[in-house]
């Protein structure tokens, strides 16, 4: 029998939720998610968590935050001025903001606080500093 191993094509079913059992993703319903083991496509606990296992295998892992979207940045929350955001811009705390970097880049933002004066933009992943459980299923390998 056929063992994933690093360099391999893999598709996969999963269900990821949190240590409080919410789950945040899934490909139920949906096509498996494909991708080469150990490219770095995936996040790194669960990639390391693959190789030795067999088509039809289940696993269930529990990742930490360090080997998942990492540990929260303080760094990539920031202030800025009001008056520096268009009017008809929504700042619900929650809402999913695009900016733009210096060099073009589209950065992911979410307001996360909203005061008189200013409003504060965090660039962290929705899951940073977040342990993750994923349990799966190894459908094909390649």
């Amino acid at each position: 029998m056929t063992k994933v191993k690093s360099g391999d094509t893999v598709r996969i079913h999963y269900t990821g939720t949190l240590l409080d059992g919410s789950t945040f993703d899934s490909s139920e319903g949906r096509d498996p998610l494909e991708f080469v083991v150990g490219s770095g496509q995936i996040i790194p606990g669960l990639d390391k968590a693959l190789p030795d296992m067999g088509v039809g295998e289940k696993k269930k892992v529990t990742i930490d935050c360090k080997e998942a979207y990492g540990p929260i940045n303080p760094a990539a929350r920031q202030a800025i001025p009001r008056e520096g955001i268009p009017d008809d811009i929504p700042l619900e705390i929650g809402t999913q903001l695009q900016m733009q970097t210096p060099d073009g880049q589209a950065l992911p933002v979410t307001v996360v606080e909203v005061d008189e004066a200013t409003v504060t933009l965090d660039a962290n992943h929705p899951l940073a500093g977040q342990d993750l459980v994923f349990d799966f299923e190894i459908v094909s390998i390649n």
